[in-house]
């Protein structure tokens, strides 16, 4: 077991609120991705949001989604099929109820987004169904072949731009949640134009994404620092399954290129994954072969590459018909013709990179977070529809579920509340800089990046874990002590504090499970049918909370 993580302070900063700009709103929205705007679409033209993104709107995990949205359109399908899929991707830690509550809103939420202008792909006029590893039925919508989040987020951006009760801030960093008397109050905001300022709202949703930047190998972009799961660890929120990261199979792998995802969807038309020798090896792993789960399919790559001695595997579509792979995937068409890479002939060389955070801030049904006045959506949350496992296509259904449930039951809480106008409570930190001299951020994080990667990785052990564990503890001494002034430095501390989360999750968690792979546990145990539950010492009442007696120290 790990000693708890003791935060120096519960603000990154200090700040006066005299001394500060102060903005106030009904509604706050941390994050631009499709969960967040889909939060900010359900609030009524009565109540004031205000959408606040770190970078611009358009640069968020959901617009580089590839692959597509799950649900159940074709009359053969059935709502019990996408449910029982999921469940068995999620390999016993999902929550029945709400894989059963996302996948029955499926049809509604891609409707939803119909009405709303996003022109998925069609056959003979009606909406294409295409597969993907562990669905048991064609049912993912896609658009513009395989850039289905691009287009999916160019239609609700316009939404959002259009309705006069929504603002949005982009370029604006978040730097902690305000929080008073055991409520969620606003945020702390610094953008270049503006410094620091004050945020006040009725309520906040967060719905920042990802983490996928803690690791040298990723799929996500630069703004994928956990950036949220370390704001709601500081408020006191309940983080849950930390030690979930899932990899996706199939990153493109060129030797000093950048990482780039290769959709699943190239499976689900029939691609084979064949290793140095040109040998089918999938087959040899899992009866579904290239159309098992992604846990699955990322473990026997990393297998067939250890036994192979090669950094890569292939992608293989030389025998499907040429047209219709160009037209299918016209982006990673153009992606791999820039590495000379003609995919309907040469052999696509993948590896598997850190893609999806399964584990996050703890919601319910309807995206209340454990801390009063906070809501949650999407990547950054933990709902219990993915279990130790994403099934493919689930994360933007998620997205459009959990933000329109969060709006909903928001606006339900503000409308019996009746309040007219905000008041500032008396919140204020006083922290004095400290010399930054010496201190190599990007350095930091590189190091940071590569540990991750070797020693908390698609395979762990206790040894690499431990090394880890030592390794971030010195980091977050010297770095969470110091009080910096710019993105650059938050983010960092960040990053530090959910690495440090997910390894106490990974260490503590002795079995494999889903994206958890311990070599030194190799088996499904069944004592170990629970989540793993943190909450910032400090101020939680206890450290951690597991489901049953065993828990953890973290």
């Amino acid at each position: 077991m790990l000693a708890p993580l003791k935060l120096p302070r519960r603000y990154l900063v200090g700040f006066d609120p005299r001394d500060l700009p102060h903005h106030f709103t009904d509604v706050l929205v941390i994050g631009g991705g499709v969960a967040g705007l889909r939060a900010a679409l359900g609030i009524g033209d009565s109540l004031r949001v205000l959408v606040v993104t770190k970078d611009g709107v358009r640069e968020s995990n959901s617009t580089y989604a590839q692959g597509g949205i799950a649900g159940v359109l074709d009359p053969e399908d059935h709502f019990e099929d996408h449910i029982a899929d999921t469940l068995s991707a999620g390999k016993g830690l999902c929550d029945p109820e709400m894989v059963e509550l996302v996948v029955r809103e499926a049809p509604r939420r891609i409707g939803e987004l119909i009405e709303w202008g996003t022109h998925f792909d069609e056959i003979n006029g009606q909406v294409a169904l295409t597969r993907e590893g562990g669905h048991s039925h064609a049912r993912i919508v896609h658009a513009l072949g395989d850039a289905t989040g691009r287009e999916v987020m160019r239609a609700v951006i316009l939404q959002a731009r259009a309705r006069p009760n929504v603002r949005i801030w982009q370029n604006s960093f978040t730097i902690d949640l305000l929080t008073h008397e055991g409520r969620c109050r606003g945020a702390i905001v610094w953008d270049k134009r503006r410094g620091p300022s004050l945020l006040w709202a009725r309520a906040v949703v967060l719905a920042t994404g990802g983490a996928g930047q803690l690791y040298r190998e990723t799929t996500n972009p630069a703004i994928a620092t956990g950036d949220g799961h370390a704001l709601a660890y500081r408020a006191g929120a309940e983080l849950r399954d930390m030690e979930f990261m899932q990899f996706h199979p199939t990153v493109l792998y060129i030797a000093g290129s950048d990482r780039h995802l290769i959709t699943e969807a190239l499976r689900g038309e029939g691609a084979y994954l064949r290793d140095r020798h040109g040998h089918r090896f999938m087959p040899d792993y899992h009866p579904l072969a290239e159309l098992a789960p992604r846990d699955d399919v990322a473990r026997a790559i990393t297998a067939q590459m250890a036994k192979t001695q090669h950094p890569s595997v292939y992608l293989d579509l030389s025998h499907l018909n040429a047209a219709y792979i160009r037209e299918r995937f016209p982006g990673i068409d153009h992606l791999c013709r820039g590495f000379d890479l003609d995919i309907t002939r040469d052999p696509i060389p993948v590896r598997p990179g850190a893609h999806y955070m399964v584990g996050g801030v703890t919601i319910d049904g309807n995206g209340r977070t454990t801390l009063p006045g906070l809501w949650a959506a999407g990547e950054v949350s933990s709902s219990g529809l993915h279990g130790a496992n994403r099934l493919a296509s689930n994360s933007l259904l998620e997205g459009l579920v959990h933000g329109a449930r969060a709006a909903e039951d928001i606006v339900s809480t503000l409308q019996s509340e009746r309040a007219d106008r905000l008041e500032v409570p008396p919140i204020s930190a006083e922290y004095h800089r400290l010399s930054q001299e010496g201190l190599d951020l990007a350095d930091i994080r590189d190091s940071l990046r590569s540990l991750m990667w070797r020693k908390v990785g698609i395979t762990r052990d206790a040894e690499g874990l431990a090394e880890a564990d030592e390794q971030v503890d010195f980091w977050c001494r010297y770095v969470l002590g110091h009080v910096f002034d710019d993105p650059a430095g938050w983010t960092m501390q960040n990053m530090l504090i959910v690495a440090r989360l997910m390894i106490a999750a990974a260490s503590t968690r002795e079995e494999s499970r889903g994206v958890h792979l311990r070599r030194d546990f190799p088996n499904l145990d069944p004592a170990w049918l629970r989540h793993i539950r943190f909450r910032c010492p400090e101020i939680a009442a206890s450290q951690a909370i597991s489901e049953t007696s065993a828990a953890s120290d973290f």
